[in-house]
């Protein structure tokens, strides 16, 4: 099943990932095609559900802070920074026009 120019488009705008090469694009296919077999799965009669431990009681824990102060060494991580935060994703990818694309996706 190919992707189109334009479902490519929307996902690389979405998820500010690059699909501009082979690879990338093989490996969005194989996951389309990987997600499209639940559509073979008979679901009537089964209400949807908000979680799979929805019938389960789940407790939250304390939040104990056991270290700290220890932002210099978790900066040091940053690929980039400003001020004392981190900067992320570290900017949008430069994605080539529509056209480009196009002929791109035709060759694969």
């Amino acid at each position: 099943q190919k992707v189109s120019v334009e479902v490519l488009d929307h996902l690389e705008h979405l998820a500010l990932v690059d699909f501009r090469d082979l690879e990338g694009v093989e490996r969005l296919q194989k996951a389309i095609q990987f997600a499209d077999q639940l559509h073979e799965v008979n679901t009537d009669g089964v209400e949807p559900m908000d979680s799979v431990l929805e019938d389960r009681c789940l407790y939250l824990r304390e939040d104990d802070v056991t270290e700290g102060n220890c932002t210099k060494q978790l900066l040091e991580n940053a690929r980039e920074k400003v001020e004392e935060y981190f900067v992320a994703p570290p900017g949008n990818i430069p994605l080539p026009k529509l056209e480009e694309r196009e002929a791109f996706l035709q060759g694969s």
